[in-house]
């Protein structure tokens, strides 16, 4: 990376597993952009948006964060409000990557769907699957075809996030069971925090009637590109204009790994995370493009949950490694929104 020739942009988005409490709450307030966007997004949710905006500032939430109803909606938010954020700098990104849930943020930002829209999609997901059967989702440090002679129960392959980074899905008891019989078999398993079984077909009876909801919003090309990490290529028009493509993204295994290496198979980039924690950005150091150095990734926010002057010094430290790449970074109070234009009120 050189000032002369700075690597592109591309903004990683990351979904279930990484929420918290208070994540990335200490730029409330202090980022005006970021501010501007949650609070845009709790005035969209209507009565739902007050109880939201008061568990995601809680030290205690009412409702567990791991929920349906709380880590889907606020991981939404959060990951879209840190890219309209980012973009607010004059950081124009060359290509956006969501994780599940991160990917309606990707194409939300990338102006597919209406804000508006969109909070009202997300949460007309998340009342749906808060009707599932329970389950959840465990991390295993293996090969796909290492753990498929393990798989029994309605337990699947939820998703891909590095070559030996698979996540399963499915019902609490044979995950379980899976669980144990993968560990007497030697590999290291660790919950995804989920109370739902995403990416596995115990969510697909709730996701009936989620495509009549898409048909219903208007949808747009994109004025950014976006990789699919259901596709593991970029959105077509084709995806865009299929409702069951976005309906069935609850129950669709997320390609993360794949997606990505479609992505730096275009060329080098400055892999940006845009969202809590940084199991992306942990993930995508594993490719070969950022371990010879040739790509490199940046966090917007720390590892870990801390005090909200760590995620104020993470995002200092963000933009201090993005303007040394080379990107100019315009800190405002305010920026044109490439994705959709302002509303405004009479």
């Amino acid at each position: 990376m050189t000032a002369g020739r700075p690597l592109p942009v591309a903004l990683l988005l990351p979904g279930q597993g990484s929420q918290h409490p208070r994540m990335a709450a200490g730029l409330y307030g202090h980022e005006p952009v970021f501010t501007a966007a949650m609070d845009e997004f709790f005035d969209a949710a209507g009565p739902e948006g007050g109880a939201l905006r008061e568990d995601w500032l809680a030290e205690r939430p009412a409702t567990d964060m791991d929920h349906v109803t709380r880590s889907q909606p606020l991981l939404f938010a959060v990951d879209h409000a840190l890219g309209r954020l980012v973009l607010s700098w004059g950081v124009r990104p060359a290509a956006l990557l969501g994780h599940s849930i991160g990917e309606l943020a990707s194409a939300t930002l990338a102006g597919v769907f209406g804000r508006r829209d969109a909070t009202g999609l997300v949460l007309d997901r998340v009342r749906r699957l808060a009707g599932a059967p329970p389950g959840g989702m465990l991390a295993v440090a293996a090969s796909t075809a290492e753990v498929a002679p393990h798989l029994h129960g309605d337990v699947v392959v939820g998703a891909v996030n590095a070559p030996r980074q698979t996540v399963l899905a499915g019902p609490d008891g044979p995950l379980d069971e899976v669980g144990r019989a993968l560990r007497e078999a030697g590999f290291t398993c660790r919950r995804v925090p989920s109370l739902s079984a995403f990416h596995s077909p115990v969510l697909e009876p709730a996701c009936r009637g989620a495509a009549e909801r898409f048909a219903a919003v208007d949808r747009h090309a994109p004025s950014l590109p976006v990789h699919s990490a259901y596709t593991a290529a970029v959105l077509t028009r084709s995806d865009i204009d299929d409702p069951l493509f976005w309906a069935r993204q609850p129950v669709a295994p997320v390609l993360f790994w794949p997606a990505l290496e479609g992505l730096l198979a275009t060329g080098d980039h400055l892999l940006v995370e845009v969202g809590p924690g940084q199991g992306l950005s942990q993930v995508a150091r594993r490719h070969p493009a950022v371990r010879r150095g040739t790509s490199a990734v940046v966090s917007l926010l720390p590892a870990r949950p801390g005090p909200p002057e760590a995620d104020r010094a993470a995002l200092e430290a963000a933009v201090a490694r993005i303007r040394a790449a080379g990107h100019p970074v315009t800190r405002t109070a305010a920026a044109p929104d490439p994705a959709e234009p302002p509303v405004t009120t009479a």
